[in-house]
């Protein structure tokens, strides 16, 4: 497994090729969302942009109005990021300097967000015992694969996030 490390100033993991695949299509899928697919009734929009003022809809809409395009253009980009900086469709190394850094984690973070939402993850859900019994009912389910990448996707946040703050 890739593990974020310092070096010289910057954050350094190592990527198989499965993993720069994952990423780079969790990413252009984030992408995606904020794109064309773009809609406010679905639930991880609204979970990647709640309403400031959940009991004021008008004031809500109000705030959304000056703050949602500058938003929406800043998580694209930090999911661009994410792309930049991986290899071409074999694995290597990822070399992020501190803005590349944090770009990936808020990227990495909207990531895990949108999955979880559609993986009806909350608060108190224990991510082993929820793939234990994913692979118990059927291992080769899209289940177990969605909520793998959702546990390495954490991981790799942590991992980044240590490597910061070491």
């Amino acid at each position: 497994m890739s593990m974020f490390r310092r070096q010289a100033g910057h954050y350094v993991a190592v990527f198989a090729v499965d993993e720069v695949r994952v990423l780079r299509k969790v990413a252009s899928e984030v992408v995606g969302l904020l794109t064309d697919g773009f809609d406010h009734t679905d639930p991880v929009v609204g979970r990647l942009f709640p309403a400031v003022y959940p009991q004021d809809a008008p004031d809500t809409a109000e705030f959304r109005r000056y703050t949602e395009g500058d938003l929406k253009t800043s998580k694209i980009d930090q999911a661009g990021a994410v792309l930049a900086a991986l290899p071409d469709d074999a694995g290597g190394e990822v070399r992020l300097d501190a803005e590349a850094a944090e770009a990936w984690l808020r990227a990495l973070n909207d990531a895990r967000l949108a999955m979880g939402v559609r993986l009806e993850i909350k608060d108190g859900t224990d991510l082993g015992e929820e793939l234990d019994d994913a692979v118990a009912e059927d291992p080769g389910s899209s289940r177990v694969f969605q909520l793998s990448v959702y546990a390495y996707l954490g991981y790799l946040q942590e991992s980044l996030l240590n490597a910061l703050i070491d």
